[in-house]
């Protein structure tokens, strides 16, 4: 689907950034030889331990995480355990429907390192850093993308974007449509991340927008010099398809005593998180109070604790 996105249901851009997602349909896999019906109802929990820092992740999802523990998500998750002087461990699990529900929720692990902040499936910490999608192009194009307006991305004959995201919002407002390319890695699970950036370094795309962790971290391992800029918010775009967001830690929802324990830690090693950030090119921009921006074009009054 590339027509102007009206509705961006959560799940779906939970998945276009490459965050887990959840829904009660959900399929489920037991190649990690884990007890499917733990955490059921009337069936047996695991029972947290105070000396772990038990992470739930995703088993192959570059540049978040990996079961070799090669992702900017694990390194975060080394950097939490470390300060707080407890063991980590990792759940590992599929990029897909039902995660939540088969993780943190089953009691098989008890953080999850990257969501959206105030996904009101968990309950989070405050953002810890804010991402966006990201413009990439050859650095031999000779183009100067920097926003939505720049002639040169009218130029680009052939624009890499993933299928079902809020890019094509934008794109359509543009009249810019019938040069995009559709890339459906919801779709085929075969398609890795890296695939845009793989066909922009092949010449078969001349711009790619893609989130800005895969854009840049992709980038930055590839063969042939990049451009990465990331994009500005788009200001047509209905609050369903933005282009930018806050990331926070997530624990289940009534895991008050955990989500304040983690948050104490992102206070304190906050430049360090954002050392890990940039080893992996990942950019990010600052982060943003969404709720008192909204709470401001309501005419409300923003809640002092917030």
């Amino acid at each position: 689907m590339l027509a102007k996105l009206k509705h961006f249901p959560l799940f779906l851009m939970l998945f276009s950034l490459g965050l887990p997602v959840s829904a009660e349909e959900a399929t489920t896999t037991n190649e990690f030889n884990v007890d499917m019906d733990m955490g059921r109802g009337g069936e047996p929990r695991r029972v947290p331990d105070p000396s772990e820092f038990k992470v739930c992740a995703e088993a192959d999802n570059l540049p978040f995480s990996n079961m070799k523990k090669e992702g900017f998500e694990n390194r975060i998750a080394e950097l939490i355990a470390e300060d707080l002087g407890k063991k980590l461990s990792f759940q590992w699990w599929h990029h897909m429907l039902g995660y939540y529900r088969n993780t943190l929720n089953a009691y098989r692990c008890d953080v999850i390192i990257g969501t959206v902040a105030y996904n009101d499936m968990l309950m989070t910490t405050k953002p810890y850093y804010r991402s966006t999608y990201a413009f990439v192009y050859r650095k031999d194009s000779g183009y100067n993308i920097t926003d939505w307006d720049s002639p040169d991305l009218r130029k680009a004959k052939n624009i890499g974007v993933v299928d079902k995201t809020p890019v094509a919002s934008a794109l359509n407002d543009k009249d810019l449509m019938a040069n995009a390319k559709p890339y459906r890695i919801f779709r085929d699970l075969t398609m890795p991340p890296s695939k845009l950036i793989d066909d922009l370094v092949a010449g078969e795309i001349d711009v790619a927008i893609v989130w800005g962790p895969i854009a840049g971290y992709y980038a930055k391992k590839s063969s042939v010099p990049l451009v990465v800029v990331p994009t500005p918010e788009y200001e047509g775009m209905p609050a369903q398809a933005k282009l930018q967001f806050n990331i926070a830690m997530g624990v289940r929802k009534r895991d008050k005593e955990r989500q304040a324990m983690i948050q104490e830690v992102l206070d304190r090693r906050q430049a360090d998180i954002l050392k890990i950030l940039d080893e992996y090119g990942i950019p990010h921009v600052p982060v943003v109070d969404e709720r008192a921006e909204k709470a401001k074009k309501r005419g409300a009054v923003i809640p002092k604790n917030e």
